[in-house]
């Protein structure tokens, strides 16, 4: 993609694929879900990405009540929250967090309060002041719910706001979305990147965003 940039009010930020690389914790503690109900690993893999555990068991075991699965969830989550072996910062997100100090932007994640604290901390990676985790929503994406809300906390609207995302499930709410990594080719995003070490935020005079894309 030759280098190209846009401009927004404030930038969305999705956490697992997009700032933090937490595949190999998800890849165990998911197949091992899977093997414990039958299911095939890679195809259960196919649906995790962006979603809540929850909503990815609602998908994955679609007659089960919603309580057992809110309750699976709740045990994945702990499981989650005590392995952070493998988790690390996707390349360029920790100078990409610096860059946006200052500037009008929020943490959107299907991951609880103490699953993002903590994976952030083993990233080595700064919370962002706002954070929409999944206490903050009643549905899980790709319900555009987090997104939106996030736009309001920053008083932003949606249109003028730029999504970072991984995920089909994240890529949604009908706002601008620069996806990362290589599970966002196949959504269609607006812009493609290959980590955020191709991203550079700044602010411009009349207080807008604008992110170069190399």
């Amino acid at each position: 993609m030759p280098p190209t940039a846009l401009t927004a009010r404030a930038l969305l930020l999705d956490m697992d694929g997009t700032l933090v690389n937490s595949d190999a914790v998800v890849e165990r503690i998911w197949r091992r879900w899977a093997e414990r109900h039958g299911l095939a690993g890679d195809e259960v893999m196919k649906v995790v990405h962006g979603r809540q555990g929850h909503a990815s068991m609602a998908v994955l075991l679609p007659h089960r009540p919603v309580e057992h699965n809110l309750a699976d969830n709740a045990r994945m989550l702990a499981e989650e929250t005590a392995d952070m072996d493998g988790v690390v910062e996707i390349p360029g997100a920790g100078a990409f967090l610096r860059a946006l100090r200052g500037l009008p932007h929020a943490l959107v994640t299907s991951a609880d309060v103490p699953l993002s604290t903590a994976r952030m901390a083993a990233a080595g990676l700064d919370l962002p002041d706002i954070r929409v985790t999944a206490e903050s929503v009643g549905a899980s994406k790709p319900d555009p719910e987090g997104f939106l809300k996030g736009a309001a906390e920053l008083g932003v609207a949606p249109a003028d706001c730029l999504v970072f995302e991984d995920s089909g499930a994240g890529i949604a709410a009908g706002m601008r979305v620069v996806g990362v990594g290589p599970r966002a080719w196949v959504h269609k995003p607006d812009v493609m990147v290959n980590d955020l070490t191709q991203v550079r935020p700044e602010q411009t005079e009349n207080g807008t965003i604008q992110v170069h894309i190399s």
